[in-house]
């Protein structure tokens, strides 16, 4: 039987195999998965948006690593995937907001915005010439319905949620919000629940190995959680209990 490659159907990304599927779209998900893991959770009080870094090289500073990024004043966007492809998206999700705001003098939806960044992704799957983003954002805010999650992924599909995950150890990460999640937790127990999800798959419990993004519900307003703030929540959630990680 042949394989995907001998077939050819995996040369383009207009090209549908016997079954239905967009190899390249299937290979960009894999990007996703290899990623660095990323946790999204909205509870009453707001939405927090958390991801890991690693370090690529004993030189490298973390700092300059941004995995959590402002879209609006209201909005942020945390990613999974091939960071560069991400920077693209981002940016192009800002000249949305801005875009909105100029036109309606208002804030753009949450959705709006996932919406506009899912058209994009699916756009590149359907193209001669191109590829698909090989990135998967989470992106949460706070507008006029409150708190708001969704979840892209590179095939230009998008998902609400209450509490999601990408990257490496998505599924750990998952497994464990889903015994431990409660929408009516107040802003710091969703940092710290989110904190103790991504420890079952970081490299080191070091401050300057997260980024935290929060988006309050009273104020509407993202800002990055700073490194002496982090240190504070991941000291409570270890005097809290960490949950084990699973032996290798």
């Amino acid at each position: 039987m042949f394989s995907p490659q001998m077939a050819g159907y995996d040369r383009a990304i207009t090209i549908f195999s016997p079954e239905g599927e967009l190899y390249q779209v299937r290979y960009a998900g894999e990007a996703v998965k290899r990623g660095w893991a990323t946790v999204g959770l909205k509870c009453s009080d707001g939405v927090v948006l958390a991801a890991e870094k690693r370090k690529l090289g004993p030189l490298i500073d973390l700092n300059s690593i941004e995995k959590v990024y402002m879209i609006d004043t209201h909005i942020g966007a945390a990613s999974a995937g091939l960071l560069s492809d991400a920077r693209i998206l981002i940016d192009y999700a800002r000249e949305q907001a801005q875009v909105y705001r100029l036109l309606y003098d208002e804030q753009a939806d949450v959705e709006y915005i996932t919406k506009r960044i899912s058209d994009l992704e699916q756009a590149y799957t359907q193209h001669g010439g191109v590829r698909p983003f090989g990135i998967a954002l989470i992106i949460g805010g706070v507008d006029k319905n409150g708190p708001r999650l969704y979840q892209t992924d590179p095939s230009g599909i998008y998902f609400g949620y209450y509490a999601t995950a990408l990257g490496s150890g998505s599924t750990l990460i998952l497994e464990y919000l889903e015994k431990n999640y409660k929408y009516e937790m107040d802003i710091n127990s969703c940092i710290k629940l989110t904190i103790k999800s991504l420890s079952l798959v970081a490299e080191s419990l070091d401050a300057d190995r997260f980024e935290i993004g929060v988006i309050d519900a009273k104020t509407k307003s993202f800002r990055k959680l700073t490194i002496d703030e982090l240190s504070k929540l991941i000291e409570e959630a270890k005097n809290e209990g960490l949950p084990q990680r699973p032996s290798a």
